[in-house]
């Protein structure tokens, strides 16, 4: 370890959750936009408003934007999986994926119902408004009437500085919260300016994470589950544990040769832990407290749910069931239409798809756009009621309307994810002009490669996929990309790189005002930049233009060019 004697440090918890910019103009709550990778920012600010740690009115007629982590309490999390049991929807895996999926709901009543809190973590500005410490700037942020995490402190040395975060992880099974580590910041805002950042972190932090909690557990049995895909998964039935304060009875084994390489068996004692604090997975068996009748796993290579033969495809270690007709699959594949990611179809969670395939309501996707017709079969089934079959037949008809990047997700086409169906979606605009694309024509746009393109074309080319979407459409779904409109101006069809710090806007403000008037934003610098917009404390980016010789504008530069226009 290094002594910086000059230098003090502030301790506070990592919080597991999920990071938001909040900006406030004249004391008054403008908008909320998630950070996730500092590139791409998504507007919530209808659901920000309805949690009650956030001041929607602060105490002084002030213009700030505040950072946090939205999270969900850890006892609102039991009971919000407990609520989804009951109704057949899927559960969370954890409080930070429960906090991600309710701030990015359409409906603010639901997430006011989840009670999501936050923690306010830093003041972007404080320096401008004579506060020169990041601990003098959270005790701002209290008196303003934000929520601020208590167990943080103030250290002379680096001692101290260890010695508070394992205070902090010795309080980590007692917190109604998620943490995953702790960080520690320079006080001295000035000398965080001093200190810069790389293109990626602030010099001035870094965060401390903590070790993957572990517990032991015994194996009671090993099953296989298929995808939609037709993949097989090895899964261990665990007696019930308590991990990371929340319960686990089941764990990922990956695949078979990983089963073969732990010689994991049926009733061995095993140590579980959660795969970045998020997927229970069993790392070791515990040899010395292996029993007589511990059973290793055998399998006569048929589905398990269709008992098919399975293959495999060389240079994989998998298993796959190719029955398209598998109840497996499908089921799962239905859940897939109806998720989040796709056709965000409340109410169609995984329970409620397998008790409506049971009862042969509901075998394909074209059948989810059939159930109003079945209305009377769908209430003799248990736990559905006549408000709970019309609030799902509703979902179902409002999810007609989604955009075309929605169904192309849902359709679960091979290589092609939420990033992908959106590129597709914008580039096409509609399901027919996309279907009659070649690979050729694919491989113009941006990020879409031959083994993409080759997926797109094959599934459309499939006599079934095709009727799908014949069914989708007369039925009344839009399968449509609503176009983008973009302004002509100096910065249209410019590849154009962000990089330091901004004074009169966030990255994500200027990046959506590029993008509107026709640049393409990008993370790295290439010779296929264009510009450069350098802020304050631009790092490696800048220095990479300099070398490719590629044009370079400071903020005052850019502000002239944006004032000719109008203000992002």
């Amino acid at each position: 370890k290094k002594e910086f004697t000059a230098f003090e440090y502030v301790v506070e918890c990592k919080i597991d959750g999920l990071a938001i910019s909040l900006v406030y103009e004249q004391g008054r709550l403008k908008y909320g936009l998630t950070r996730g990778d500092s590139e791409v920012g998504e507007d919530v600010s209808e659901n920000v408003k309805t949690i009650r740690a956030i001041p929607l009115t602060l105490s002084q007629t002030i213009d700030m934007e505040v950072r946090g982590e939205i999270y969900l309490p850890i006892s609102m999390f039991n009971q919000l999986n407990k609520q989804r049991e009951l109704e057949g929807e899927p559960l969370f895996a954890n409080p930070r994926n429960a906090a991600s999926g309710t701030i990015r709901q359409l409906d603010s009543k639901v997430v006011a119902q989840r009670n999501l809190s936050m923690f306010a973590y830093y003041w972007v500005d404080a320096l401008a408004h004579d506060v020169t410490s990041h601990n003098d700037a959270l005790d701002a942020l209290r008196t303003f009437g934000f929520k601020v995490n208590p167990h943080i402190k103030v250290c002379q040395t680096i001692d101290e500085v260890i010695d508070f975060v394992h205070e902090i992880e010795a309080l980590r099974d007692s917190l109604d919260y998620a943490i995953d580590g702790a960080v520690i910041k320079v006080n001295d805002l000035n000398q965080q300016i001093q200190l810069g950042t790389t293109s990626k972190t602030p010099r001035w932090a870094m965060a401390y994470k903590y070790t993957a909690q572990q517990v032991k557990s015994k194996v009671l049995d090993i099953f296989l589950t298929v995808g939609r895909t037709g993949k097989l998964t090895p899964n261990a039935r665990l007696s019930p544990v308590i991990l990371a304060q929340t319960q686990v009875a089941a764990a990922q084994l990956h695949n078979l040769d990983y089963i073969q390489k732990k010689d994991i068996r049926i009733n061995d004692t095993v140590v579980v832990q959660k795969a970045g604090d998020i997927i229970p997975e069993v790392v070791e068996v515990v040899l010395e407290a292996r029993p007589e009748d511990a059973l290793p796993f055998t399998f006569d290579h048929r589905c398990p749910v269709c008992h098919e033969p399975v293959v495999s495809f060389e240079g994989e270690v998998d298993l796959y069931c190719v029955n398209p007709n598998c109840p497996g699959r499908i089921i799962e594949s239905l859940i897939h239409f109806a998720s989040k990611e796709a056709l965000d179809i409340e109410g169609l969670g995984e329970k409620r798809v397998a008790q409506l395939y049971d009862a042969k309501l509901l075998t394909s996707i074209e059948d989810v756009y059939t159930l109003h017709e079945k209305r009377e079969a769908l209430l003799q089934l248990e736990k559905l009621g006549p408000k709970s079959v019309d609030s799902l037949l509703q979902a179902i008809e409002t999810s007609k309307a989604a955009p075309l990047q929605r169904f192309l997700v849902g359709f679960g086409i091979r290589h092609v994810g939420v990033k992908a169906a959106s590129i597709l979606a914008n580039h096409y605009l509609n399901i027919h002009a996309l279907m009659q694309a070649s690979e050729a024509d694919l491989q113009t746009i941006d990020e879409i490669g031959p083994v993409m393109a080759h997926s797109v074309v094959t599934y459309f080319e499939n006599h079934k996929n095709q009727q799908l979407v014949d069914h989708l459409l007369a039925v009344g779904c839009h399968l449509t990309q609503a176009a983008i409109t973009v302004k002509t101006s100096i910065f249209s069809n410019k590849t154009i790189v962000l990089t330091g710090t901004l004074q009169h806007w966030t990255r994500n403000q200027a990046k959506a005002w590029l993008e509107d008037h026709g640049a393409t934003i990008t993370g790295s610098v290439s010779k296929a930049t264009n510009l450069v917009i350098a802020g304050e404390k631009a790092g490696s980016k800048l220095q990479r233009a300099i070398e490719l010789d590629v044009e370079v504008w400071d903020e005052a530069r850019f502000v002239q060019e944006v004032n000719e226009h109008e203000t992002p």
